[in-house]
């Protein structure tokens, strides 16, 4: 049994359509016979999305009963049982009430696909996971309910519902989203025009990567090496030299130019590690092009114009940006160059910019070296210098007539065997030190044409000549050996100093390092490959690049690091000397593995010593503050049982009284602190929804005596997103703490304004204050500032009021009142539509009242 396939519309904002999308498609397939099922859909009392659901089968929801209410839900097993071919699953982020068998919708979604069953579902880009600090910043709300984006990235298919915020703001007026009673609010605050466009275009660029992911991989899966110009790509070639800076920036002014344009900056470096760039100016580039919004890559190429355009067309560039050559006008008799070596060569789909610098024709500085492993152009010079050169000029000392000795023969022969070495190495300078011994003998030592020597003056003459021959020869070539060793020290001391440098930047992603050892080594994918024992089978920690490999053995190259890892790479064999470099990054990401592992493992432990240090705050909290309830019921209950007194009615109902508040007291209490240990846990997420303060405030004063505090509430402030429960306890907290402390002829004001999509609540009063340093500290728990009175409380109070007012999104923070006392001030989220009952709730709520 195959996984299912999930498809998903995505919303631009709420109420373009995607339900009613998603509905159509339905009846689409039910048309051609498919067997499509209604698992979970909300229609929101929308008529014509309610219409699309007449004709299609709906699956029992499952009912729960959470604190008194009754919510329906997905019925995940019910589907399971059903088991359609398509399930339709609206609202993917959803959180489910307690209760369910899931705690998100997305994961009951999982099952399904697990079972083997095509979803069809939807979700608004708002509810992605990494958007969340940018909607808030947007929108002014912070959305509680999210989906990871790997869920959304991982979905077979996903379409775009899309909508012009000047349409969807008709939409809204005609009554189609909203009812009218709703509408105004709506228009003037979620739904303004700047909100619809910004939200509008994070989806449109949030699918243009998702779409760019599905072409990279077709690409590679079909080996197509030719640009498409679906997305601009410049690529800036660096030479490390002090033009990259301008290169740069005239590649972002041109990235700037087209939404979405990417810059890749690409350093070319030779294998054999000599070059003339400087690793400080490299640096700067590479964090001037980071800055910039760009990427920075590191490449090994013999041939730069081809290692240039092969990492182009690799990454499907468009544009390529060079800075024109610093060479001098003499030296262009070398060859034309990298720009005009890129330009003739990069093809009608890749535009090639050619950009003026300041150090144009200064020169390139140090001459790049050469090392001993030589192309096949020296060597076929070598051999022809060494060879054709002494028949050559055997030649033209036959014809001369003129009588230079043997000895200024021998010189002239000695200088060919000298260039054959410098140009192809010792064996072609060998040979022309053997040929050029015979043509002496030939030719100049009497008796002539013959390889017999008269004068033994003159064989003495040839065998000197052949040992300087060959003794030159091996100098040259044991210098040129010694130059490539130094070179490829040098090669892998730049690659080592780049990975050290990326450590120390805290580039610590296991993709990131192993996308640096595919680009460094020019290799297809790459894979971290772990197992436990020697018995399993080989798991990819993680990979990067087309079709990795699952086992070492399948790797063209694979790097052991310790027993159970390996470093597997596909694409060419390396040569023996790179494995050396090779190894450093195994290691590496050996040690990337381990500190991503250990940073999970200490996050996990450190939210179980919160949890700890939480529950054991509260228990000594519940263990201080049962005592004084208890001591009155305890009194209260002797007092009743004694024989000693005769009670009459009124004083017998006042014992009862007592009692029964203490009880109720403690009751309150232990119910306040365990909901509080389960929201700081994670257990319990509170209930957001749209209310006014002056429906929560007064219920909050119901603790403290009349007349202690004064109520100072707008009719016409805007509703704020909390939960109920919660605000009512923290306000509850925060006053009875206020008036504590103030006098009893000064009662505590209770006032709330409006700032922007902020809603500030502030409980002032007359006592003493408190100094700046100490402002913090009275938050924390068992805090009893100056010389409140044992028995005053354990200093609870204000720390479960923060615990509240940050759960719902708030904040809560001390300052002084004008004239002397302390200041309180809550802050907000002012709602952005009218209070609503839904007959489901986003998350589950926490609704108790009073004061902890």
């Amino acid at each position: 049994m195959g996984r299912g396939k999930l498809r998903i519309y995505l919303g631009a904002a709420p109420g373009v359509g995607k339900t009613y999308a998603m509905l159509s498609e339905a009846h689409r397939r039910v048309e051609r016979g498919t067997d499509c099922a209604v698992a979970f859909v909300e229609h929101h009392d929308r008529p014509r999305t309610e219409v699309m659901l007449h004709g299609l089968e709906q699956i029992p929801r499952r009912t729960i009963d959470h604190r008194g209410a009754t919510f329906t839900e997905m019925d995940v097993d019910a589907v399971l049982r059903r088991r359609p071919a398509v399930a339709l699953v609206d609202e993917l982020a959803h959180t489910n009430v307690p209760g369910s068998r899931n705690a998100k919708r997305w994961q009951d979604v999982e099952e399904l696909l697990a079972a083997g069953i095509d979803v069809i579902s939807t979700v608004n880009i708002q509810h992605l996971e990494s958007l969340g600090d940018v909607v808030e910043s947007i929108t002014g709300v912070r959305q509680q309910e999210t989906v990871p984006d790997e869920v959304v990235r991982r979905a077979d298919q996903i379409e775009l519902v899309d909508m012009s915020p000047q349409a969807l703001r008709r939409r809204m007026a005609h009554g189609n989203i909203y009812k009218p009673d709703k509408v105004d609010a709506a228009l003037s605050n979620y739904f303004r025009p700047g909100n619809l466009t910004a939200l509008r275009e994070l989806a449109l660029l949030w699918t243009a990567d998702r779409v760019d992911e599905y072409l990279q991989q077709y690409r590679g899966e079909h080996n197509i090496r030719t640009t498409w110009q679906a997305r601009e790509r410049i690529i800036v070639g660096l030479t490390g030299g002090p033009e990259g800076r301008t290169l740069i920036r005239r590649a972002a002014r041109m990235a700037a130019k087209g939404s979405g344009s990417e810059i890749l900056a690409v350093y070319i470096a030779r294998s054999d590690g000599l070059t003339s760039a400087s690793p400080k100016e490299l640096a700067v580039q590479r964090t001037l092009v980071e800055d910039l919004g760009g990427s920075f890559h590191h490449v090994i190429g013999d041939d730069i114009p081809s290692a240039l355009l092969e990492f182009a067309r690799g990454v499907n560039a468009t544009q390529i940006v060079l800075g024109s050559s610093r060479r001098k006008t003499w030296q262009y008799v070398f060859g034309p160059g990298v720009g005009a070596t890129v330009a003739r060569d990069s093809g009608p789909d890749l535009d090639v910019h050619i950009v003026t610098h300041e150090e144009v024709a200064r020169g390139r500085g140090l001459p790049v070296a050469r090392g001993a492993r030589l192309g096949r152009s020296r060597i076929i010079w070598g051999w022809l210098t060494g060879v054709a050169g002494p028949a050559l000029l055997t030649l033209l000392l036959t014809h001369v007539d003129a009588d230079l000795g043997i000895a200024n023969n021998m010189l002239l022969f000695l200088s060919l065997t000298v260039a054959s070495a410098l140009l192809g190495g010792l064996v072609p300078s060998l040979a022309s030190a053997a040929f050029g011994s015979l043509l002496l003998n030939w030719f100049f030592a009497p008796p002539l044409y013959r390889f017999t020597i008269a004068d033994p003056r003159n064989i003495v003459a040839i065998a000197v000549f052949f040992g300087v021959a060959v003794a030159v020869a091996s100098v040259v070539d044991l210098a040129a050996r010694r130059t490539h060793q130094a070179a490829r020290l040098r090669a892998e001391s730049e690659v080592l100093s780049f990975l050290a440098g990326s450590v120390l930047r805290g580039e610590t992603a296991l993709d990131a390092l192993l996308e640096r050892v595919r680009e460094t080594f020019s290799m297809e994918s790459v894979a971290l490959l772990e197992r436990e024992n020697d018995i399993e089978p080989w798991t990819r920690a993680g990979s990067v690049g087309r079709r990795p490999v699952a086992r070492p053995e399948d790797a063209d190259v694979d790097m052991p690091v310790g027993d159970h890892m390996a470093l597997a790479l596909s694409g060419r064999v390396l040569p023996a000397e790179d494995r050396r470099v090779l190894g450093a990054f195994a290691a590496q990401a050996a040690v990337v593995l381990d500190r991503q592992r250990l940073v999970g493992e200490a996050e996990e432990a450190r939210k179980l010593a919160e949890g700890n240090k939480i529950r054991t705050s509260l228990l000594a909290a519940v263990s201080h503050d049962l005592r004084t309830p208890l001591a009155g019921i305890k009194a209260a209950v002797s007092s009743l049982r004694s024989d000693d007194v005769e009670w009459s009615e009124e004083d017998r109902a006042e014992l009862l009284e007592g009692i029964e508040a203490g009880a109720d007291r403690l009751d309150h209490l232990v119910g306040n602190l365990l909901d509080m240990s389960r929201l700081q846990t994670g257990t319990v997420t509170p209930l957001i929804r749209a209310i006014d303060l002056d429906e929560v405030v007064p219920m909050a004063l119901g603790g403290v005596p009349d007349g202690s505090a004064e109520l100072d509430i707008p009719e016409s402030l805007p509703m704020v997103e909390v939960d109920k429960g919660l605000l009512e306890r923290a306000v509850a907290n925060v006053v009875e703490n206020a008036v504590k402390y103030s006098p009893a002829a000064a009662p505590v004001l209770v006032s709330a304004s409006a700032m922007a999509d902020r809603v500030e609540l502030r409980v002032a009063d007359r006592g003493t204050g408190v100094p700046d340093v100490a402002k913090d500290r009275i938050f924390a728990p068992f805090q009893r500032y100056g010389d409140a009175p044992r028995g005053a409380g354990v200093g609870l109070g204000l720390a479960v009021a923060r615990g509240f007012v940050e759960a719902m999104g708030g904040t809560i923070t001390a300052e002084d009142t004008p004239g002397g006392g302390l200041t309180m001030v809550l802050t907000l989220k002012a709602a952005t539509t009218p209070a609503t009952a839904p007959t489901t709730p986003q998350v589950p709520s926490l609704e108790k009242a009073g004061p902890s």
